[in-house]
């Protein structure tokens, strides 16, 4: 048997049947016998049924059933999560065809998040996970070898070149799928730097494509590729041992995020700010549902922790079994604070 993990206190109206549910199951089949339980009558999101989105990424699994086990808390009826795509799930949580979405990525996702109707239409307040990182990342033994520190390099076709993996005489890029916050940056990016005729942006499925990428590495071929933290993939080509993060020549972001400054304290631009991930909520209905409301308000969860968690998945345990036990390890382990979220979110129902 495994060991527990303990972790330190990182426009369409109706979603398609089709898209795959994930079944969590309820704290008392589980046989946590948590304390502090009330009696149902007592509970303030008694009688009421929530529907949580997510992305298809496994590895913003775990924050939601964290958030989904802590509405179960307070009495609410939570049905399994359904994946949807990011621009579809913020208009679906802001038309009240959905209620919330844990993943919701600011600044990555201003976009979806203003296309959706903005503050007026969602609740956004309290950050469940801060300082997530993203940006441009070769491997360490390529960029000291040929002294590459910055994206615009790739400019020479030579240098680029170190980087085809088809034969196009371009390097290849594994970006951000369609569909996801990153893919404009990306695409405004390679425009803007100059990019475009000795750089190929490859899409398709980011996770299938970054086993091909590790592939390459172990195989001690250079590699070019879009990252983020967290993310399993930084503890497997850890930056500064294994790989390096490229600079950006200068901030440049498209869209309702254009003019801000990427620079990092550390005085280092790899091109996208640093993002906190927050719990978007329909409006409406969070103003209906003070206990949620603070419950979204109040949670957090440390990104380190949420990295731990997604390299176990990479390592193996990625069975909805295996996150269910994730997640209860980490509620074990933040016991006091989790019942504390609990505590005072009935009390704002109250007030």
């Amino acid at each position: 048997m495994t060991a527990p993990l303990h972790l330190d206190p990182h426009t369409t109206p109706r979603l398609a049947a089709s898209r795959r549910r994930f079944l969590t199951l309820s704290a008392s089949a589980l046989g946590l016998g948590l304390p502090g339980w009330a009696t149902a009558a007592d509970l303030p999101g008694t009688g009421i049924t929530v529907l949580p989105l997510k992305s298809n990424l496994a590895e913003e699994t775990f924050q939601t059933l964290l958030v989904m086990r802590a509405l179960e808390r307070l009495g609410y009826t939570v049905k399994p999560f359904e994946e949807v795509d990011y621009p579809l799930a913020h208009m679906a949580v802001a038309n009240g065809d959905a209620t919330l979405i844990a993943n919701h990525w600011n600044p990555h996702h201003a976009e979806f998040y203003k296309a959706a109707g903005g503050d007026a239409k969602l609740y956004r307040k309290g950050v469940l996970t801060a300082g997530a990182a993203q940006g441009y990342m070769i491997d360490k033994k390529t960029a000291d070898q040929h002294k590459i520190t910055h994206i615009d390099q790739l400019k020479d076709p030579k240098l680029a070149r170190l980087f085809d993996t088809n034969g196009s005489g371009k390097a290849s890029l594994i970006g951000p799928n369609a569909g996801w916050g990153g893919e404009a940056v990306v695409n405004h990016q390679l425009k803007e730097f100059k990019l475009e005729a000795t750089v190929r942006y490859t899409q398709g499925n980011y996770t299938a494509l970054i086993s091909d990428t590790l592939a390459r590495f172990k195989a001690g071929k250079p590699v070019l590729y879009y990252a983020w933290t967290p993310h399993w993939l930084s503890n497997v080509l850890v930056p500064g041992k294994d790989s390096i993060w490229l600079q950006v020549p200068y901030s440049a972001m498209p869209g309702v995020q254009a003019g801000t400054d990427t620079k990092l304290p550390n005085g280092k631009n790899y091109g996208f700010p640093l993002n906190n991930e927050y719990i978007v909520a329909n409006k409406v209905w969070a103003g209906k549902n003070p206990a949620a409301a603070k419950l979204f308000e109040l949670m957090h969860v440390p990104i380190g922790d949420i990295s731990a968690q997604n390299r176990l998945l990479n390592d193996g345990q990625n069975k909805p079994a295996d996150i269910e036990r994730h997640v209860n390890a980490w509620i074990k382990a933040h016991q006091a604070t989790f019942d504390g979220w609990i505590a005072q979110a009935k009390a704002a129902a109250q007030s």
